[in-house]
């Protein structure tokens, strides 16, 4: 077996492969040397404390900043240089931790944009509404309601997007990543401003889609206890440097984590799991 198909999964590559990204702004080195790879249906989690350089990651392997340094690949497929609509059409996908929806559109309207890229009828089928432009709407709104289903929205299909609850907000912006037929999804903090009953659906909602999609997940999460709970391996930043990788057990008791996180104590001390 030769060393491409040697990873995680056994797969002959892996959906993320990430190597030696590195990021320069102004002369500041925010990401350094990051490296990561993830599987199919891996659910991975990126921590890190407050400026560690996580969304950073996340804006390089969108095609919002483009790396100084290193190459990344999606499913074998180089990705440097593709500017971010290119990156979607590609396969990767993402929520953001300030909410960015089409705050007057319906929450339907909401995820069918996002299905622009599979529509194939034309200017004049479309204004003329020839049988191929009343087909493709219909199969588009049939999975626009499946998404919503998932992230248990369908009965707010007609409401306008900026008028639902925060958390509801939340499982919009999912929704509409997913109709984006993703193979990786990066998740920038969705819980962040959910209470306990809304992370805990959260967690729940995380986890359909990834056993449903079969996708690849990425989260950045600072609720310790949802990514001690959902994540298969974790990896820590620390002002832009991979300081710690590995499982969650592992992850809470290493003192370089407990140390970027709490700071240097001679108690011994664990983050929660």
């Amino acid at each position: 077996m030769n060393e491409q198909s040697n990873n995680i999964t056994g797969t002959k590559e892996p959906v993320l492969k990430a190597q030696h990204l590195g990021i320069i702004f102004g002369g500041l080195k925010a990401v350094d040397d990051f490296c990561l790879e993830i599987g199919e249906s891996e659910l991975v989690g990126l921590i890190g404390p407050n400026g560690a350089g996580k969304t950073t990651v996340f804006n390089m392997l969108t095609g919002v900043y483009q790396p100084t340094e290193g190459s990344f690949y999606l499913c074998g497929e180089k990705m440097n240089g593709k500017k971010t609509h290119q990156v979607v059409a590609a396969g990767i996908a993402r929520t953001f931790q300030n909410i960015r929806l089409f705050k007057k559109l319906t929450v339907l309207e909401n995820v069918k944009v996002a299905m622009n890229m599979y529509m194939h009828y034309s200017l004049a089928s479309s204004i003329l509404r020839l049988p191929r432009y009343w087909k493709e709407e219909i199969e588009i709104e049939e999975k626009a309601y499946e998404l919503l289903d998932i992230v248990h929205l369908r009965d707010k299909a007609d409401f306008i997007a900026e008028n639902l609850p925060y958390g509801q907000q939340r499982r919009l912006e999912i929704a509409r990543a997913l109709a984006t037929g993703m193979k990786l999804l990066l998740l920038d903090e969705p819980a962040a401003g959910m209470n306990p009953t809304e992370t805990a659906e959260l967690l729940d909602i995380i986890n359909v889609i990834r056993d449903k999609f079969h996708i690849s997940v990425l989260l950045i999460e600072h609720d310790m206890s949802l990514v001690m709970k959902i994540c298969e391996r974790i990896q820590v930043i620390d002002y832009g440097v991979t300081i710690a990788s590995g499982k969650p057990e592992e992850i809470a008791n290493n003192p370089k984590v407990i140390e970027a996180y709490l700071g240097k104590d001679d108690e011994e001390v664990a983050l929660p799991c």
